[in-house]
């Protein structure tokens, strides 16, 4: 199976004229669409300088380049479906009815309320320290167990993805996560995807487009975006 960033590509393509702005910052890269539509992913502090011209032969080999296709299929895709509410994916899912919860990407404020809530988790981020996190080369053995996994998008542009899902059993339910989230149906062939949670902003955010550019993060521009998801149907 084609991982996700090749399978758009190849379908899809890419509309260069629908392109209208290019934003690499240093935590994220945002591409704004010429009808406003705003797609992000970020960086993990890969360095990323590239413009529109860059993008008619696509190298997806090369990290920078898949970092702003991932924000380009988020600016294309994000907008076409209907989402009843914002909301945040610990208030959307029941996660004390699963055994055994694998985090990949430590995302803080989400482990604070499984905490307070007493639900365990068995955490991963290859980029971060932490006493919270398990010893990476124990990541595959750990997603295998698990009945639930909460993965960071991420993983589509860093190529991990497709092993990390691989990795599953049958028994288990994958939520992705994050505001790098391509919310389009097709995800859904990929093994156990169950939910997506992303992000969408306002047409022609230029205040978040300033606060990646100026090299902020999800942090400063957290009040400019709403929090949606998209389930298989």
């Amino acid at each position: 199976m084609q991982e996700p960033l090749d399978f758009f590509f190849e379908k899809y393509g890419i509309d260069l004229k629908s392109i209208n702005q290019i934003v690499c910052g240093k935590k994220y890269v945002a591409v704004l669409l010429k009808n406003g539509n705003l797609g992000i992913c970020a960086t993990l502090d890969h360095y990323v300088k590239l413009d529109i011209k860059d993008l008619r032969f696509p190298d997806l080999r090369n990290i920078p380049h898949r970092i702003v296709l991932n924000a380009y299929f988020n600016a294309a895709y994000n907008y076409q479906n209907p989402y009843d509410t914002s909301v945040d994916i610990f208030d959307q899912i029941n996660f004390k009815q699963y055994q055994k919860i694998v985090m990949i990407g430590f995302f803080r404020s989400l482990v604070e309320k499984f905490e307070r809530e007493e639900i365990n988790l068995t955490i991963f981020d290859k980029a971060l320290e932490d006493d919270k996190l398990i010893d990476m080369s124990k990541q595959l053995s750990e997603v295998s167990k698990a009945d639930a996994l909460i993965l960071t998008s991420t993983s589509v542009f860093n190529n991990s993805f497709l092993e990390i899902v691989s990795a599953t059993n049958e028994q288990c339910d994958v939520y992705m996560l994050g505001p790098s989230t391509i919310l389009n149906q097709e995800m859904f062939q990929y093994r156990n995807v169950k939910v997506l949670f992303g992000a969408i902003f306002m047409l022609n955010d230029v205040n978040t487009l300033k606060i990646i550019e100026q090299g902020g993060g999800t942090r400063q521009f957290l009040q400019f975006m709403d929090k949606v998801y998209l389930e298989n149907v």
